[in-house]
């Protein structure tokens, strides 16, 4: 074997490309112009050496296997190898150019190498050179000649060509005759590089003297040495016939698609002859037909009809080229040509190649190549014009590369969390008639990155706990989710130093890493501390980790632990508390309020008021809400002038607690009873005796009559108004202010020198109902009195009044 050193012509550099579209690669390196270009005998043992690649692409040992080099045909066979390890491009198989090629001149066979990584595609040509390994072959061993014996010398014969499969100088040169006397052959080169022999007429024939000749025909190429084929030539001299067939039309010109049935027709062809009888009748035939023709076509010798035998294959002939003789009764022929023009169908559907695919994409990544793949269609025109897509929903672009080799990449970064896998289905369809279609479909996976920090179902969580829990109690639980995968998604929980240096956080919660349940670690009391809050913190175990923070806030729920406190009446004075009850007191007089607190809140501060024990049974009555004892009957002569009333106070919690009190009551006649010790008042002398009150007695009777003299005074005042004003605005009903023209409430004060421990009024107002002309007598009028609220605290509560209506 042997080859030719290789003719590369090569450009080194790099000549960075900023546009998107129609780039070779962005990840090219190295760029050719020019193919490089090998030769290579034929019938060459296989794995002959062809080249050194290594050392023609500029590359480094090793470099080839580094960056994943192949050789890649565009008819997917596999002649060529590559050696890695050495760099050498060897022949796979014994090569035949004659198989390969045919009558082609030059034979040559087109490669690429591709480099993987980068990306990388060097164009190639191998020249197959041909041997004369073929000798010419006639397609008959006897030709059969007749001639006319009127020939003229000078009369030229064609005869059948031989064929030799070689190429060039190894093809056929000339043809040779036997020596002879009447003839000699001429070796004639037609349009199509087919050189013909063409038997010459050197003197005129005599069919009486000499009725047939036969001669040997050689055909020699121009090998070294030369190979030769022959074919025995007979000469039968004819009758005379003056007038030989002539086709109506030459050439015949018919278009046939390549998809028609089998015997049909293709077309007839006609030739007439002038002459009558035997030497008029034509008969039909193929003229140095190859065996291709003789395949696919046939002829009727009749009618001169022509019919497909074989079915047609628009990409292996475009065309034929028939040569059809007519031959009369008397041997006389004449040529015609047909031109059958195959005209494509769309029968072959696009081809997808995929060259290099990355089955996982990284998310956030930018621009980045999924694939690189090449379509084909075998068709021809719009028939192999094709059209690649993908479905517009998706975030990858196609992007041409090297003429039918495209990449597909990301459009823009990817979001795992968004889509983690995508099923894309690459179509590819030509422009024919119909339309044919190829579907790949590639599943691509997007490989998760640590971009999605935890997030709390909630940005803050409230709990409740009860006081007086136990230690370890689960109180609640925090829950935060990752949308990353695997350990990007796994959490783990932790509590933050808390706001409040002076809050032991420590000692009160801890927090288990895993699950974020949240647990007390002592008992907490509700009076001590009702609320705390913290900052809980989830964080991935990504790299680098990702957190975030929820808010905690812990309420103390109360717990029924502390039991009412009297206040009033105090029940651990050292004296009793007396309170005084005349004997003229209503039902419902005001006797006391009981004043209690509870240190506990919500329902287990409500406090309920009872009455445990009395002297007198019936007499007295509480409030359940607000403690008020109050004389439920009117006291008679019976009832013992102390009383002892005990007083039950009770929560409302769960269990209930309670605390009593007792209440010491006296009956008196009076507030200014002889036998009550009365207050000294300032500046009054000892021993004044009783004989001091008369003037005090006398004030209050005078009082009372102008009391009534004023009543008696405001009635006939609006006695008087109504006849009057008949018909004018009625008042309002209540006490009404002098401007409201009713009659000004007067306040009557008796001072604390009674037996009572505070000072009273009585208030008197008119009735504003003038038809009725009613007067109201108000009961004493209060002081301020404490009362409890449901939290237990202690406030004012405004005037209490009772009132009396006399009609």
């Amino acid at each position: 074997m042997s080859a030719s050193g290789p003719t590369m012509e090569t450009r080194e550099g790099i000549q960075p490309n900023r546009q998107v579209v129609f780039i070779v690669m962005v990840f090219l390196s190295q760029a050719h112009p020019a193919p490089i270009r090998y030769s290579v005998l034929e019938e060459s043992e296989s794995g002959s050496f062809i080249a050194h690649l290594t050392k023609d692409l500029g590359l480094g040992i090793g470099e080839l296997a580094d960056r994943s080099a192949r050789i890649v045909s565009d008819d997917d066979k596999q002649r060529l190898q590559l050696d890695h390890q050495t760099g050498d491009l060897l022949w796979r198989e014994k090569p035949d150019r004659e198989e390969l090629c045919g009558p082609t001149e030059p034979c040559i066979l087109p490669f690429q190498v591709f480099l993987e990584a980068p990306v990388q595609f060097v164009e190639g040509e191998l020249l197959i050179q041909d041997i004369n390994d073929h000798s010419p072959v006639f397609p008959d061993r006897e030709i059969l000649l007749k001639i006319p014996e009127n020939s003229q010398p000078g009369a030229v014969f064609p005869l059948q060509f031989a064929q030799d499969l070689d190429v060039g100088s190894n093809g056929l040169q000339n043809y040779t005759i036997s020596p002879n006397s009447h003839f000699h052959v001429v070796t004639r080169n037609h349009s199509d590089d087919q050189k013909y022999p063409d038997l010459v007429q050197d003197k005129a024939l005599d069919r009486e003297e000499q009725p047939e000749l036969s001669l040997t025909l050689t055909a020699l190429d121009g090998g070294s040495p030369p190979r030769s084929g022959t074919s025995m030539v007979r000469i039968l001299v004819m009758d005379v016939n003056d007038n030989a067939p002539e086709f109506v039309t030459s050439p015949y010109e018919v278009q046939v698609l390549e998809n028609s049935p089998l015997d049909s027709p293709i077309l007839t062809v006609l030739a007439r002859d002038r002459d009558a009888g035997n030497f008029g009748k034509v008969s039909y035939g193929f003229f140095q037909a190859s065996d291709e023709i003789k395949q696919t076509f046939s002829i009727n010798e009749v009618t001169g009809e022509i019919r497909l035998t074989k079915k047609l294959d628009f990409e292996q002939m475009k065309s034929y080229h028939l040569k059809i003789e007519a031959t009369d009764g008397g041997g006389l022929s004449g040529k015609g040509t047909v031109v059958i023009e195959v005209v494509d169908v769309n029968d072959n559907a696009p081809e997808l190649t995929i060259s290099s695919l990355t089955s996982s994409v990284p998310e956030n990544s930018p621009e980045t190549v999924v694939a690189v793949f090449r379509i084909r269609d075998r068709d021809s025109g719009d028939n192999g014009k094709m059209i690649c897509s993908i479905p517009d929903n998706l975030p990858f672009v196609l992007k041409p590369t090297f003429k039918n080799y495209y990449t597909l990449v990301t459009e823009s970064p990817l979001d795992r969390e968004e889509r983690a896998e995508y099923n894309i289905t690459i179509s590819v369809s030509d422009l024919g008639t119909p339309r044919r279609h190829t579907q790949h479909n590639l599943t691509v996976r997007v490989a998760d990155v640590n971009d999605n920090a935890p997030a709390f179902s909630q940005p803050a969580y409230t709990l409740r706990v009860r006081e007086n829990n136990s230690p370890a109690l689960h109180i609640g639980t925090v829950r935060a989710t990752d949308a990353d995968a695997g350990a990007n998604a796994q959490l783990t929980y932790s509590l933050l130093p808390p706001s409040d240096p002076h809050l032991p956080l420590a000692s009160l919660v801890a927090i288990n890493p895993d699950t974020g349940q949240l647990f007390a670690l002592r008992a907490l009391d509700y009076e001590a501390l009702r609320a705390f809050d913290f900052q809980v913190r989830a964080a991935d175990r990504g790299a680098p980790a990702l957190s975030s923070q929820a808010r905690v806030r812990v309420l103390v729920a109360d717990a029924n632990d502390h039991a009412p406190v009297v206040l009033y009446p105090p029940p651990n004075a050292s004296a009793p508390c007396t309170e005084l009850l005349p004997r003229a007191a209503e039902p419902g007089y005001l006797l006391a309020k009981v004043v209690a607190v509870d240190g506990d809140a919500g329902q287990n501060a409500w406090l309920s008021y009872r009455l445990l024990q009395a002297t007198e049974p019936g007499l007295f009555g509480v409030g359940a809400h607000s403690g008020e004892v109050r004389t439920a009957r009117p006291l008679s002569e019976r009832d013992a002038p102390r009383q002892r009333l005990l007083l039950l106070v009770r929560d409302h919690g769960e269990p209930p607690l309670s605390a009593s009190v007792p209440l010491h009551v006296l009956l008196v006649d009076g507030f200014s009873q002889p036998y009550l010790p009365p207050p000294e008042a300032p500046g009054r002398a000892p021993g004044a005796g009783a004989g001091a009150d008369e003037p005090l007695t006398v004030a209050l009777v005078g009082a009372l009559a102008c009391v009534s003299a004023l009543l008696v005074g405001a009635l006939l005042a609006l006695a008087a108004g109504r006849l009057c004003r008949r018909g004018g605005a009625a008042s309002a009903g209540g006490c009404a202010g002098p401007a409201e023209g009713g009659v000004p409430g007067q306040l009557l004060d008796v001072g604390g020198t009674g037996t009572l421990a505070h000072g009273y009024r009585y208030e008197v107002c008119l009735a504003g109902d003038r038809r009725t002309g009613e007067f109201q007598f108000l009961k004493p009028v209060f002081p301020n009195l404490l009362l409890q609220d449901p939290e237990g605290e202690i406030k004012n509560s405004p005037n209490f009044r009772n009132s009396l209506v006399l009609n």
